[in-house]
């Protein structure tokens, strides 16, 4: 059976160069690791899911196969019941912490996959911030063929709780959705900056401040840095989950700054705010269709959330905004795979002039 191995690294011996994991085509995954030698259990626990026994053979690799199900899996291998990060599986940035994943290809996924057309470059940056009073850092996705003489239009683009401007290049694949949308026309070549959310003041993580950070601080140096087109249709930012929040305080709170919103596992309220001052956007449904030429809200049916999406509904509802306000389902819970798919439609309804 054909099988794609996403890691593969040589050991102490040839005989052990097949550490890491391989996809098979029936969509389970083959697991290899060479782990120390008083090793008595070890197991892959996905964080959404069961945990999967692997079994020692008589070379001292610990294997396995099994069907996690298809899509994005963070995944713990744990040994004798503690959690040991992997450099043989993939690795990202998420429950805040570096941490494995399982990354299963399902039909209809090549949406998210590398191509044979043209690829981006994401590049990392680093500024001081007036709000932090430190050095912060971004990614920057520049397009393929990028010039950096040409004007571009910039998309903010935000993680969730405990991750960091890294989740949506090794999770989301944010950057292979882009080079296929832009590749077939279907979206506009854009700048996107991704930031970390989770910011730091005083050694004490501030969950609200970041729609500051990001007016005050990360807009002005990408703007010094970059050429772009500094106006508000061509600016637009998105977010999942707590990303969804900053992203609806930021754009409902500066409206003369952003044209477009995208919520993905999107909250309009702030979930850890008793005050929601940028929620008064919404009190003029005539003002709100001229700020926004796109304002788009989506989540997964199996999401957890679910409830504070309807809650929102409602609000959307009573303020008479709807008509304003693309709201779209997903089938999937509290995410990457509907992530991906939130971004993959949501790009290119932006900087369109028409």
């Amino acid at each position: 059976m054909a099988r794609r191995c996403a890691s593969q690294a040589v050991a102490y011996y040839p005989v052990l160069s097949e550490q890491g994991i391989c996809y098979m085509e029936d969509g389970s995954v083959e697991v290899k690791l060479l782990l120390q030698q008083t090793a008595q259990k070890v197991c892959i626990k996905l964080m959404d899911g069961p945990s999967f026994d692997l079994k020692k053979d008589g070379h001292g690799v610990w294997n396995g196969r099994f069907a996690p199900g298809m899509g994005f899996h963070y995944a713990d291998v744990m040994v004798d019941g503690e959690a040991v990060l992997s450099p043989y599986l993939p690795i990202g940035f998420g429950a805040s912490r570096p941490i494995n994943y399982i990354d299963v290809p399902g039909e209809g996924d090549d949406f998210y996959q590398p191509h044979d057309g043209p690829h981006g470059t994401v590049v990392r940056h680093y500024f001081e911030s007036r709000v932090t009073g430190e050095l912060e850092s971004c990614l920057v996705y520049q397009p393929p063929q990028y010039d950096p003489s040409k004007e571009y239009p910039v998309l903010y683009l935000q993680h969730g709780l405990g991750e960091n401007e890294t989740g949506w290049v090794h999770q989301g694949r944010a950057n292979f959705i882009l080079d296929r949308l832009i590749g077939s026309g279907e979206a506009k070549p854009m700048l996107v900056v991704m930031c970390s959310g989770m910011v730091q003041i005083q050694g004490e993580y501030d969950y609200v401040v970041f729609p500051l950070l990001l007016v005050e601080d990360v807009i002005p140096f990408i703007e010094r840095t970059y050429c772009v087109m500094g106006d508000k249709w061509h600016r637009a930012m998105a977010g999942l989950s707590m990303g969804s929040m900053h992203t609806s305080m930021a754009t409902l709170s500066y409206p003369e700054r952003f044209g477009y919103a995208g919520l993905f596992s999107g909250f309009m309220h702030h979930l850890w705010k008793e005050d929601q001052p940028h929620l008064k956007a919404l009190d003029d449904p005539e003002r709100f269709a001229a700020d926004y030429r796109v304002f788009f809200r989506a989540m997964g049916t199996d999401d957890p959330f679910f409830a504070h999406f309807e809650g929102d509904d409602a609000l959307i509802a009573e303020k008479g905004v709807g008509a304003s306000i693309t709201r779209k389902l997903y089938d999937g819970g509290h995410g990457w795979q509907v992530w991906r798919h939130c971004l993959h439609d949501f790009l290119p309804m932006i900087f369109r002039e028409d």
